[in-house]
């Protein structure tokens, strides 16, 4: 089995295109950097992780709420969370080649244990002199100074583009849980903890994105918010990032590609945090954080509308403004440590041949099963299973090339089983059931053959 640190990214790129999963935005006029469009197969990947991710942290977890908030939101909210004046890269330029790059990317790139993300833009600037950081384009070291550039996209509201009238793309989807704290307590009649869920698009005008759909501009979070009383919050922190730990694995990301990542210097408002991280081909990357962010945002938020955010203690009367626990997942980066993870070449015993094999989790793979008819004279009643399977999940149907060709194109797009219809199930009523990643078959009645799979695609 190839180990992530073996796999060539380029490699999982063209598989994503030429499957079906993720296609370069707007590609027919030339691309939009950094945009990628999800086809049929990653589609379908991506709505099947954000299933596992309701039922995890919504279905299955008690006073656990789902809203659907508004990516265009009233400008003070912008104002009340820092992002207008604060929420900005550090960029420099090169003298010598002209190109901009990010000096948290570059100091990252030279030493990922030196921890950008914690320095102040001073101490980049003096860490990537001191060290001579050379230009990744030239190879000179001859930067401009550090400038801040603000990552939110603006535009306008209404026929007049001035300052009275700019609204922003959000740039996290975290405020509209926060803004609908008192409406999401009010009509639940929710009692500390309780927790507000959301899965939606945000959107970061960031000058260097890269590494596929790891960063990008467009890009979907599922956000996770817990509120509860001072004093718990610290339990509560430690349980959720174990429990983002274990939805990850649940998924079937190999354990020693997860690492944590505890966050040494901390925002002004953070009591604690720390990001879960993948092994991804071109090194460690963040695909969670969990945050301990005091009631930092909810105080703001009262300062700036006038509305009091307090919480009512029905058994102590006591009135105070919670804290919140968040654990924020990237959805886009979720999918592509599924994929990496889940990719191998694999040599097939007593041959020569290697298979290209997708060891997705079935309870996320686009298609559950393949209906592969042994002969095109079989195609009648093949078909008629097909359209019975498709009712209860995504079934694909195959009868174009040798039956061993069709099981290698189901295995590279993840396909856990290829069902075979032959002349036997004519007289017997089974069909044959291959296992992708065993590649073991076993008869199975078609009577029962949605409840076989059916039993092992749970999540």
């Amino acid at each position: 089995m190839l180990k992530n640190t073996e796999k060539n990214m380029d490699t999982i790129v063209n598989l994503c295109k030429h499957r079906g999963f993720i296609f370069p935005g707007s590609e027919i006029y030339g691309g939009l950097a950094n945009t990628w469009d999800y086809g049929p197969l990653g589609a379908r990947l991506k709505n099947n992780v954000k299933d596992t991710w309701r039922k995890r942290f919504i279905q299955e977890r008690p006073n656990s709420y789902e809203v659907d908030a508004d990516i265009l939101m009233n400008p003070r909210v912008w104002e009340a969370s820092g992002h207008v004046a604060s929420f900005s890269d550090p960029l420099l330029d090169c003298k010598e080649c002209k190109m901009r790059h990010r000096a948290d990317n570059l100091i990252d790139d030279f030493d990922p244990d030196a921890h950008a993300d914690g320095m102040t833009k001073e101490e980049m600037f003096e860490y990537i002199k001191a060290h001579s950081i050379p230009c990744p384009n030239c190879g000179k070291h001859n930067f401009t100074d550090i400038r801040e550039f603000n990552l939110m996209f603006q535009t306008f509201r209404g026929v007049t583009n001035d300052s009275k009238s700019i609204i922003y793309l959000r740039p996290e989807n975290a405020q509209g849980e926060y803004v609908n704290f008192l409406n999401v307590q009010r009509t639940m009649r929710a009692k500390l903890p309780f927790s507000i869920g959301q899965i939606g698009k945000a959107f970061r005008n960031e000058i260097t994105p890269g590494n596929f759909t790891f960063r990008t501009i467009e890009f979907e979070q599922m956000e996770f918010q817990t509120f509860c009383k001072e004093g718990d919050d610290s339990d509560l922190y430690d349980y959720f990032k174990e429990y983002g730990m274990k939805y990850y694995t649940d998924l079937g990301i190999d354990p020693s590609h997860l690492r944590y990542h505890d966050h040494e210097k901390l925002a002004h408002y953070a009591k604690a945090a720390c990001d879960i991280e993948f092994l991804f081909p071109f090194g460690w990357g963040e695909i969670n954080g969990t945050h301990n962010r005091t009631n930092f945002d909810l105080t703001r938020h009262q300062e700036y509308s006038g509305t009091k955010q307090e919480y009512l203690d029905p058994d102590t009367n006591e009135k105070f403004i919670p804290y919140i626990i968040e654990s924020t997942y990237g959805l886009d980066r979720t999918v592509l440590a599924l994929i990496c993870d889940a990719y191998d070449e694999e040599k097939i015993s007593d041959s020569d041949e290697t298979r290209v094999v997708l060891h997705l989790s079935p309870a996320i793979a686009p298609y559950k099963a393949a209906v592969l008819p042994l002969s095109k004279k079989l195609s009648e009643n093949a078909v008629k299973l097909h359209e019975q399977l498709s009712k209860a999940f995504m079934t694909d149907y195959d009868a174009a090339g040798s039956i061993g060709k069709r099981y290698r194109r189901q295995d590279e797009i993840g396909t856990p089983f290829c069902i075979t219809y032959d002349f036997d199930s004519l007289e017997d009523g089974c069909v044959t059931v291959r296992d992708r990643d065993t590649m073991d078959q076993e008869r199975v009645n078609t009577e029962n053959l949605i409840n076989y799979i059916e039993s092992k695609i749970k999540f």
